[in-house]
Formats: structure tokens, C-alpha cells, sequence
């Protein structure tokens, strides 16, 4: 076993033998000349008694000389050459004078463009001479490798222009310049395109000038220069044909565009992508396109927005319309619709809002409103909530798609008295004679004559500030007629599903403040701890419950429910617009009432001082002729935004 230091000795030496072959190998990759190699060149070796004599290439007319193949261009080229070392290069031999003399002339035969002619004098021809006599001879191999590229790069670009005569003599030339087997045959292939193609392109330039550009169909330019692409996708002169064909098509797109017509200059831009697509005249024109659509509406949206701002909303609502025909994509779009939705929803007022319309033809106001907010909400009761009846169902979802105003409270006598006396109206209970009050002493509600809209639910005197009752829905609705007509705006008595909507205030439940009693005095309800003038009770009513009134109180003297709206819930029962039907079978699913055209019996809602807790629900609804007066039942207005 060697020591220590022979170890050391070996595995030194080792090192260092690999070093020195590495930096020989990169020498010789990167700096040829310094051991006379030319990387990637493939050397005939010498000939030997045993050798066979190579195959002559294609076109070379000495067969008893093979030069040095320098390769092809990097286009035509095939695999990457070598790594490894080349087999040991034959020395040059020293140039004789005739050598010399051939190789200046070629150098200027080859200066001169004469690559094959003169036949004898060409120089390829001279070239040829020097090889045969100094097959090595490095000059000369350079030279012919020289007019190997010009005359290949003569016969694409020739191919390239659709020059079938100039093609194919440069394949000509080109194939007696050494070569491997087969090595044109795809420029031959492309010649033969050509020959097809050729005739083809000067129908297609021939229909140009006659006009014939896009019809008649089927032998229109148009369709001559798609055959020759079909047959030579990548032939220039039909790419720059169509390309022409395609700017005239675009220039009309242009045009539509000027005249801010969107919808033409689209189709014409889908009528251009079928020509060449993805050209970049098609991709500018579609820029400059987008970027006056989205100026243009732009313009228009802003129009839009000043027609809204003077109250205009259908004149608003006309030009954001067009902007979206215009630009559908356009970011502002959806805030402005918003807006736009809000203004028809509300007339520009807010959700919440108290609003009170003046006369227009005398001093005075209507009844302040309040702008509820649109939404949606399950009507009726579920036929499993206490008290429910069959007249409340089938419960289902209704839409409030469109804002209204409603009365904040219900109408006071003196808010009809102003009626009364600007008009001369003479009320159902007026004309009838009698009006059902409340009895004290047998605790019952029953017909009392000379009982009008003046009195209160016992026939006394009313204050002002009561709600007004013994009102049928007749007169309910000659008041808000009346309304409309002073403040020119349309009046009218709610619906039931606005009344329910605005009565629930979001809530679910049985009532609106939950399901059982209310947790304090919210409203003017019967409750076990209510007295009358002479200490009657209620037989069934909330317990432990005391609002402080036998009877109807002044309007306001509770907290307005979570929508705003006061004693909608209590105090006195309300007429709505809708006729009575049985149930909600075939009901609308939106906010308008349900009107029979002269029905007789109209709808009742809310509960009353009087009314029981189950109907207080706020599901609840009663029928009542429409010439029904009570000492229970007065309204409330509404109005459309």
C-alpha cells in the first residue's frame, strides 16, 4: 500500500492533469485559431488504399474532387456541430501562381455579382479551379460558401416577391453551388406554390382595379387573395392585399364612427377581423374606436346628469340610455342609474324624508309625509301564527319597487274641516244621518243620529287634533281628491301592501314591536290596565298594558313605529284603497291595491283603541262597506313620488 506523501504526490498530479485538459478543451472551443482548428468544419480525411471515394454532391461537375462543405445558413441548417475534437486538418499547400491568380480573379467575379457566369469566368468557376488543385485551400472555400448565401438569399427573397421566372433561375444557379441531397427541396416545394399562386395574384390585383373588391361573391379580390393564402399562408403580396382590402373596409368603420353611429362602425369591425385578422391596422382602428365611444358617452352621461340635476329624470333617463348603447362597459354607468333610480324611486327625495306640499291656489299645506323606502316582505300571516285567519293568506313575498309618501299620521279633524269648508262636501254620515259611537254605559258600539266627522267616537264635540272618524271610505276618498287637486300632486289612499309595509317596518312577527305584548306604551291599544271615564275595562286586551286613553288620542302622543310612521298601529283602524277579497289568491305581487271597478265593500287596517290584540296583528284586515262610518275607523293619505 502507498504512503501518505505517494498519495499526496498522486492525487496532486491527478489535479493538476485536469486542469490542463479543461483549459485545452475551452481554448479550444472558444479560440480556434490558436491550434489552426476551425470549429464545426467537417474535413475530408486523407484518402487511404482502403478508403472508398465519396459520393460527388449534387451539381459539383469535378467528381474527382469533394471540397469542404462549409454548411448551410442558420434557416436552412441541421443539427449543431460537435464538441468534440475534428479529425486532423490537412496543411494548406503553398499558393502556386496560378492558384493566385485564380483566386484574385474569383475575389473579383465574386465583388462583381458574377457568382456562375460567365461559365468559365465565373466565380464559382474559379473557385472550383483553386479546389481542384488545393482542395484545402480556405480562401476559396470561404468564396464559395459566399455564393452559396447570396444565391440563397436571391432565391428566397424572389419566392418572397412572387417572382416565379427570378425564382427559379436563382434555384438554378443556386443548385450548382454544392449541396446535400435534397437540401432545396422545400424551396422547389415553394416554387411549385408559386406557379399556382402567381396567376391567382394577378386576377386578384386585375378585380382590385376593376373595383371588384369584396362582390360579387365568390369571385370577388376578396376571395382570390383568401385561395392563395389557403395555399401559401405566409405569401406576402396576399397578406398586403388583404391588408389593402381590409383599410378601405376600416376606413368605412371611420366613418360610422364620425357619425356616432357605434352599432354600424361594430359590425364593420367584425366584418374587418374576418379579413386579416389580428392585423395591426385592425387593432389601431379598434383603439381609436374605443377611445372616441368612451368620450363620446362620456359627453353623453354628463348631459344625463344635468338633465337630472333640473329634474328632468325622463330626459336623464333617455340620454343614459344612448351612453350605454354607446359604451355599455362604461364605469359611471351603474352609479349613474343609481342615481337615476333613486330620483324616479323618490323624486330626488330621501327615504325617511318629511315632506308637506303647499296649495298652489290658497295658503294652507296637506298633511306632512313621509318618503318610505322601497324594499320587499312576506304579506299575510302563516297559518300557524296565533289568531291567524283565512283571510290573511296565502301569505307570500311582495315587491315595493317604486317609493310613496305617506301620511305621517292619520288625518285630523281639523285637516278636514279646511276640506269641509273650501269645498262644501257633505260626508256620508252627513247625508245619511246617523254615525256608530261608543256607548259608555252598555259598553257597546251602536248607530246614534246627527253624528258627523265633527264628533268624537262617544258623538261629542271632536278636538282638532284628534283623528278625524265617522269618515266613510267615500269621504276618504273625496279628501285626498281634493288634495291632489290643490297641490298638484296625485293623492290617493294607500294600498294595503304600502299600509302592511309601512306597518311592519321590517318586522315579522305578529306585531311590529314582536309577538307577545309590548315590552312599553307604544301605542294606543286595549290593555288590562285601561279605564273608561267610568272605570270599564277590557274584556280581553294586552296585559299588563296601559296607554293612558279610552278612546282615540290626539295624533302624535306616541312614538312613530321604526318606518317613522305614527299611530298607524292603534288609535283608529284606516281605509285603504283595495276592494275586498276573501284572501290573497291571484293578489298583485307589487304595491298597487287590488280595485275592483264599483265594488261595494272596501278594506279595513291596523287595529284601533278598541280593537283586540289579535287585531292588532299586523297582518290583520277587516272588510267594511264602503259607506261605513265608525267611531273606530279613520285614514291616513299617501302620494306618489
Amino acid at each position: 500500500m502507498p504512503g501518505t506523501e505517494t498519495v499526496r504526490k498522486q492525487t496532486t498530479w491527478g489535479g493538476a492533469a485536469g486542469i490542463a485538459l479543461l483549459g485545452f478543451a475551452l481554448v479550444y472551443r472558444f479560440f480556434p485559431d490558436v491550434i489552426h482548428v476551425q470549429p464545426g468544419r467537417r474535413v475530408a480525411a486523407p484518402p487511404t488504399a482502403a478508403a472508398s471515394a465519396p459520393e460527388a454532391p449534387i451539381g459539383w461537375r469535378a467528381p474527382e474532387f469533394v471540397p469542404e462543405f462549409v454548411g448551410p445558413p442558420r434557416e436552412l441548417a441541421g443539427a449543431a456541430p460537435s464538441l468534440l475534437p475534428p479529425a486532423p486538418v490537412e496543411p494548406e499547400k503553398p499558393a502556386t501562381a496560378n492558384v493566385a491568380a485564380w483566386l484574385k480573379d474569383a475575389d473579383k467575379a465574386l465583388a462583381a455579382e458574377n457568382y456562375v457566369e460567365p461559365e468559365k469566368t465565373s466565380a464559382l468557376a474559379l473557385y472550383t479551379q483553386v479546389l481542384q488543385e488545393d482542395r484545402n485551400n480556405r480562401r476559396a472555400m470561404a468564396g464559395v460558401a459566399k455564393i452559396r448565401e447570396a444565391l440563397l438569399a436571391a432565391a428566397m427573397a424572389a419566392l418572397d416577391q412572387g417572382d416565379a421566372p427570378e425564382s427559379e433561375a436563382r434555384l438554378a444557379d443556386l443548385e450548382r453551388v454544392p449541396h446535400e441531397r435534397d437540401e432545396f427541396a422545400p424551396l422547389r416545394n415553394r416554387l411549385k406554390v408559386l406557379h399556382q399562386t402567381a396567376p391567382l395574384l394577378a386576377n386578384a390585383a386585375d378585380l382590385l382595379r376593376q373595383g371588384k373588391v369584396m362582390e360579387p361573391a365568390g369571385s370577388s379580390a376578396l376571395d382570390v387573395y383568401r385561395r392563395v393564402r389557403d395555399l401559401d399562408p405566409e405569401n406576402a403580396l396576399a397578406r398586403q392585399g388583404l391588408e389593402q382590402i381590409q383599410r378601405g373596409v376600416l376606413d368605412r368603420a371611420l366613418a360610422a364612427v364620425a357619425k356616432d353611429d357605434f352599432a354600424e362602425a361594430d359590425a364593420i369591425l367584425a366584418q374587418a377581423a374576418t379579413i386579416a385578422p389580428g392585423s395591426q391596422q385592425l387593432l389601431d382602428t379598434r383603439t381609436r374606436t374605443e377611445g372616441v365611444r368612451r368620450q363620446r358617452a362620456e359627453t353623453v352621461l354628463a348631459q344625463a346628469q344635468s338633465a337630472l340635476d333640473s329634474g328632468n329624470a325622463d330626459l336623464a333617463e333617455q340620454l343614459v340610455r344612448q351612453a350605454q348603447r354607446i359604451s355599455a362597459d362604461l364605469p359611471a354607468l351603474d352609479e349613474f342609474q343609481e342615481k337615476l333610480r333613486n330620483a324616479r324611486l323618490y323624486a330626488s327625495f330621501r327615504p325617511g324624508e318629511v315632506i308637506t306640499d303647499p296649495f298652489r291656489d290658497r295658503s294652507g299645506n296637506a298633511p306632512a309625509l313621509l318618503v318610505i323606502p322601497t324594499g320587499k316582505f312576506e304579506m299575510g300571516s302563516p297559518d300557524d301564527e296565533e289568531g291567524h285567519r283565512s283571510t290573511e293568506g296565502p301569505q307570500r313575498e311582495v315587491i315595493i319597487s317604486i317609493g310613496y309618501a305617506l301620511g305621517r299620521t292619520e288625518v285630523t279633524v281639523g285637516e278636514f274641516r279646511e276640506f269641509v269648508r273650501a269645498t262644501g262636501y257633505r260626508t256620508t254620515a252627513e247625508r245619511e244621518g246617523t254615525s256608530s259611537t261608543y256607548d259608555e254605559v252598555s259598553g257597546r258600539v251602536s248607530d246614534q243620529p246627527g253624528v258627523t266627522w265633527q264628533d268624537d267616537y262617544a258623538g261629542k264635540r271632536a278636538a282638532d287634533n284628534l283623528p278625524v272618524v265617522h269618515v266613510s271610505w267615500e269621504d276618504a276618498n273625496a279628501y285626498v281628491e281634493w288634495l291632489g287637486a290643490r297641490t298638484g300632486k296625485r293623492y290617493r289612499l294607500p294600498s294595503e301592501a304600502e299600509f302592511e309595509y309601512a306597518l311592519r317596518a321590517g318586522s315579522s312577527t305578529r306585531f311590529w314591536w314582536g309577538d307577545g305584548d309590548p315590552p312599553r306604551v307604544v301605542a294606543n291599544v286595549t290593555g288590562a290596565g285601561d279605564r273608561s271615564p267610568q272605570h270599564r275595562t277590557w274584556r280581553k286586551g294586552f296585559a299588563r298594558y296601559n296607554d293612558g286613553h279610552w278612546g282615540p288620542a290626539p295624533v302624535r302622543s306616541y312614538a312613530a313605529n321604526p318606518v317613522g310612521a305614527f299611530d298607524i298601529d292603534g288609535n283608529v283602524s284606516e281605509w285603504v284603497d283595495d276592494c275586498w277579497h276573501e284572501n290573497y289568491i291571484r293578489a298583485p305581487r307589487d304595491s298597487r291595491a287590488w280595485v275592483n271597478p264599483g265594488c261595494e265593500r272596501h278594506v279595513v287596517r291596523g287595529g284601533s283603541w278598541g280593537s283586540d290584540p289579535d287585531q292588532v296583528r299586523s297582518a290583520f284586515r277587516l272588510s267594511a262597506l264602503t259607506v261605513t262610518r265608525s267611531a273606530r275607523v279613520g285614514f291616513r293619505v299617501a302620494r306618489d313620488l
